[in-house]
C-alpha cells in the first residue's frame, strides 16, 4: 500500500447467484466504492476478497489512515454514499459490517 493505514472497516456480503460479475466491478479496486472513497483526504486503499469455500461471500477491506479520516468522509459524502448503497442493493442477499479496527503494529 502507498501509504501507512491506522483504521480498517471490514464488510462481508453474500452475493445473488449470477451477481458476482457485477459485485466484483463495483466493489473492487477501481469499482464504484473506491472512486467514491478516493476522492477523501485520508484513504488509502480498499481490497475485495472472495471466499475460496463458500460461493458469493466475499469481504471489503477498506484501509484509512484514521478514524478521524473515515468519519469525516462519511460525513461529507452521506448522500452519495447512501446512493451507490441503494444502486448496490440488489447484487446482495445479505450484508453485515464485520467491524472497525484500530491497527496495533505498522
Amino acid at each position: 500500500m502507498d501509504r501507512d493505514w491506522k483504521y480498517l472497516v471490514i464488510w462481508e456480503f453474500h452475493v445473488r447467484r449470477g451477481m458476482e460479475a457485477a459485485f466484483e466491478k463495483s466493489y473492487g479496486p477501481e469499482g464504484n466504492w473506491a472512486q467514491l472513497f478516493r476522492g477523501s483526504d485520508g484513504f488509502v486503499a480498499t481490497e475485495l476478497n472472495r471466499d475460496v469455500k463458500e460461493a458469493g461471500r466475499y469481504l471489503t477491506l477498506d484501509f484509512w489512515t484514521s478514524k478521524e479520516a473515515y468519519d469525516d468522509f462519511r460525513a461529507r459524502h452521506a448522500a452519495r454514499y447512501k446512493e451507490i448503497d441503494a444502486e448496490c442493493e440488489a447484487m446482495t442477499e445479505k450484508e453485515v459490517e464485520i467491524g472497525k479496527f484500530a491497527r496495533v503494529t505498522k
